[in-house]
């Protein structure tokens, strides 16, 4: 009897650790689905489970509003809990830690889903809070938000197209300016040195 009470403690016992909220310290945000945090006095990278937020190292469209947004929500938290989904890996690949991450009450996937600043995606399991996740992600494309907005992204690309080749040509003029104070410079020199040769000359003369 006591065998199969041991059997059963161990059975459950990585349910009941990974159910629970464990307090957490915000060291830095990192991205939107991703940030630095302190669990038990040391840091760790938290990759938020079950979403997908545009990357900034591959400069993807609202890549910085989707970390802007995402920290916010951590910074103006009271509190910021952390919750491993029982069919899930502790960590992934990158030795990162998979989590829920709640902003005192709000499930922080939940926000940023439904404000455009992330997909639905890596779902390996059926994952505890997925239900809520793809109702908002159904939310946030019917509005058209964000992510979701084809036509504002379209907008951004030609502005950020437009911007990159206002500041070339602009780049283009500063090095034309130069070159042209360099030749008035260099013509001034020039006729200083044929001026004080000339005199030079008729003076030993």
């Amino acid at each position: 009897m006591k065998k199969m009470l041991i059997i059963i403690t161990l059975l459950l016992f990585p349910t009941i650790t990974y159910a629970k909220k464990i307090e957490v310290k915000l060291d830095k945000c990192i991205d939107g689905d991703t940030a630095s945090l302190i669990i038990d006095k040391k840091k760790e990278k938290v990759r938020f489970i079950a979403i997908d937020s545009p990357e900034i190292d591959k400069n993807e469209l609202y890549a910085n509003e989707a970390k802007e947004f995402t920290c916010e929500l951590l910074t103006n938290a009271k509190k910021i809990y952390i919750e491993y989904d029982p069919k899930s890996d502790k960590k992934d690949k990158y030795e990162r830690d998979i989590a829920w991450i709640w902003a005192d009450k709000k499930l922080v996937q939940n926000e940023i889903v439904k404000n455009g600043y992330a997909k639905v995606a890596y779902l390996y399991s059926d994952y505890k809070y997925t239900s809520e996740l793809i109702e908002f992600e159904n939310y946030a494309k019917l509005n058209k938000l964000n992510i979701w907005n084809n036509d504002k992204a379209k907008n951004k690309v030609k502005k950020t197209k437009h911007t990159i080749k206002k500041e070339k040509n602009t780049f283009l003029d500063n090095i034309n300016k130069f070159y042209d104070i360099i030749a008035i410079l260099i013509a001034m020199i020039l006729a200083l040195v044929s001026t004080n040769i000339s005199k030079l000359k008729k003076g030993k003369k």
